[in-house]
């Protein structure tokens, strides 16, 4: 019984869901943020995974994205070094090289990489309409060819943030990066799934990688 209740209201509330209003400005256009990466670069996040509310785990994280090729690679690891999970992504798939439970269920690495491409590289879609939200912030959606809508906005004291909807406006994910000259110093992710789950990253390091030197013999 009280499956089946939580069950009707989930369909209740996503069936009620609509994507958060724009209003037109004339200025939204050109001020739209896009904090995502512009060259090759490997970060070093400390993250702290929480589940109901609750910090569940530690890690460390390494990720390495390239937005002229749209590749991704990354590593989750204990403090002392164990590595819990490592995988990359390109745009013809997603190699996984290592990935101990609970990393080893398949929606579980998918979803890791997913978040990680929504947080560091730009959108290929292009801007479907921007003015103003809510608390006067200046947002610019996007219409996502694999379904659902995109959001980035900017509020009054700096953070951006970006918001991942589904197709009926239910808020999947939201990030939000830290105000100031790097976005990626601080991120807090929040993923509303069937169970939720939020992510707190901390920068340790951020330096660009250069690109491999080709002899061509």
């Amino acid at each position: 019984m009280n499956v089946r209740f939580f069950l009707i209201l989930s369909l209740l509330l996503a069936s009620c869901s609509s994507l958060p209003e724009i209003r037109p400005s004339a200025d939204a256009g050109s001020a739209c943020p896009s904090p995502f990466v512009v060259q090759k670069t490997r970060f070093i996040h400390t993250i702290e995974a929480a589940a109901a509310g609750e910090t569940r785990s530690v890690m460390i994280g390494v990720t390495v994205a390239d937005p002229a090729s749209r590749t991704l690679s990354c590593a989750l690891m204990s403090p002392e070094g164990i590595v819990f999970f490592e995988a990359s992504r390109t745009p013809s798939g997603t190699n996984i090289s290592r990935a101990l439970p609970p990393f080893d269920a398949a929606e579980v690495a998918r979803g890791m990489l997913d978040d990680i491409e929504l947080i560091f590289l730009k959108p290929t879609e292009e801007i479907n309409r921007a003015g103003v939200g809510d608390s006067g912030r200046t947002v610019c959606r996007r219409r996502l060819r694999d379904g659902g809508w995109l959001d980035v906005g900017k509020d009054r004291d700096g953070r951006i943030r970006i918001q991942r909807y589904s197709e009926g406006g239910r808020l999947r994910r939201s990030v939000a990066l830290a105000a100031g000259v790097n976005p990626y110093a601080a991120i807090e992710l929040q993923a509303s799934e069937w169970t939720g789950y939020s992510l707190s990253m901390t920068l340790i390091e951020a330096e660009t990688v250069p690109d491999e030197i080709r002899s061509g013999k």
